[in-house]
């Protein structure tokens, strides 16, 4: 077992934003998107973020969907997971599973801020879609 830390817990996603260096901002899954992130007490954690409105398959069968509907269901939504180290203003992800193949085996360092009960997990030098970004994810406890 690790030691209690604060980012013990379930936390709910309030936005994801990424800003360019020179100050434009998007959101990647929209600005309504949702998502949880949980860090357990034995040292794990777990994300899913996603799109609100997906699209749905024409099926209800995970493995049945068109190469179409499995490309739209892909981009609409990010999951990791694996153990985690906090050490105080970051956090170090160590990926063992993810939507995105090439982040398992990577460390994904996130800059851990607190503010009035809400987390902030930050991550500056990231590239997405061709452009240096700075990432920002922002987290509340969820409500029951």
């Amino acid at each position: 077992m690790m030691e209690t830390t604060p980012l013990e817990g379930t936390w709910s996603l309030l936005a994801w934003y990424n800003e360019t260096q020179d100050g434009q901002r998007f959101y990647p899954l929209g600005p309504d998107a949702t998502g949880y992130i949980s860090y357990s007490r034995d040292g794990f954690v777990f994300v899913h973020l996603m799109a609100r409105d997906r699209l749905l398959y024409t099926v209800a069968d995970p493995f049945a969907g068109t190469a179409e509907e499995d490309a739209a269901a892909m981009k609409s939504q990010i999951t990791y997971a694996g153990p985690y180290e906090y050490k105080g203003d970051h956090v170090i992800h160590r990926v063992t599973q993810a939507s995105c193949p090439n982040w398992v085996g990577t460390e994904q360092v996130r800059q851990v801020a607190f503010k009035g009960g809400r987390l902030r997990l930050s991550a500056a030098g990231t590239f997405m879609h061709g452009r240096e970004i700075t990432a920002y994810v922002d987290w509340e406890r969820p409500k029951p």
